[in-house]
């Protein structure tokens, strides 16, 4: 068997879209309302435990103000508050605040040279993803990805499997024959409840102590193939473990394949 498909998360993964992006256009959203509420980068850090920007904005409502998250208008302003952050974040990108981690362009061309499929399994909105596509890799990125599961397509969010299970039930995949590349706890976990592969890349917001966390659990089936501070590029190396041996290099196609083809001889 070979290596089928690369399927990547988004925020954090595929760009540090989360301080530079979100955040600053939460904030903004914020202001516009009216609202008192800041998210600082600590903050913000504490509140990525809860995937989906809706999910998130519910949670700070109910922990700064319980008795107001509880009323019946909290659903449409959190709609509209969410609608609003996006055409922040949409504006942010347009302005080219955000980039592509080092070493993910790389990888995303050796792979559609090469021939292996690729798909997104996100939580973040599909203009979100259309827009980091259109801003970091020109009209033509679109055609990298055969399935882009992105957004409300699926009820439960990360660290639930069913954005991966969707993903790979387009794709007609088995999870053995693809590799999901995260950057989160919650990610991790929900490509691991999906039978994947995974190969870690931290981000910016990497909780260390909920990563290990995940990684420590023994119920999920999904083996993490390696723990990467990023894919690294010849100028500045990845750093971090494949499985229990200190490792510092590029990941490029040629090693994430033997990676996986070495979790698959030793299963």
């Amino acid at each position: 068997m070979t290596l089928q498909a690369l399927i990547w998360d988004v925020d954090g993964t595929l760009a540090e879209t989360e301080d530079d992006g979100h955040r600053v256009a939460f904030n903004r959203a914020f202001a516009e309302a009216g609202l008192a509420w800041r998210w600082s980068t600590d903050t913000y850090r504490e509140l990525l435990a809860v995937t989906g920007g809706k999910e998130r904005l519910l949670a700070w409502w109910r922990r700064v103000d319980p008795d107001g998250a509880n009323g019946p208008p909290v659903a449409p302003l959190i709609r509209r508050l969410h609608e609003r952050k996006t055409a922040h974040y949409l504006a942010l990108l347009a302005g080219g605040a955000i980039g592509l981690r080092p070493g993910v362009a790389a990888l995303l061309e050796a792979a559609r040279q090469q021939g292996l499929r690729q798909a997104i399994a996100t939580t973040t909105t599909p203009d979100n993803v259309t827009r980091l596509i259109d801003v970091t890799l020109g009209p033509d990125g679109h055609s990298l990805f055969e399935v882009i599961g992105a957004g409300d397509v699926v009820p439960a969010k990360k660290p639930a499997p069913d954005i991966y299970r969707w993903v790979l039930a387009r794709l007609a995949l088995a999870p053995a024959d693809c590799l999901a590349i995260e950057d989160s706890a919650a990610g991790v976990a929900a490509a691991r409840a999906a039978g994947l592969p995974v190969l870690l890349t931290r981000g910016v917001y990497t909780a260390d102590e909920a990563i290990q966390a995940v990684l420590a659990d023994p119920t999920g089936p999904g083996p993490v193939l390696a723990d990467l501070d990023g894919l690294g590029s010849t100028k500045a190396p990845a750093r971090g473990r494949v499985g229990a041996q200190p490792w510092a290099g590029v990941a490029d196609l040629d090693t994430v394949r033997a990676w996986w083809s070495a979790r698959r001889t030793d299963a």
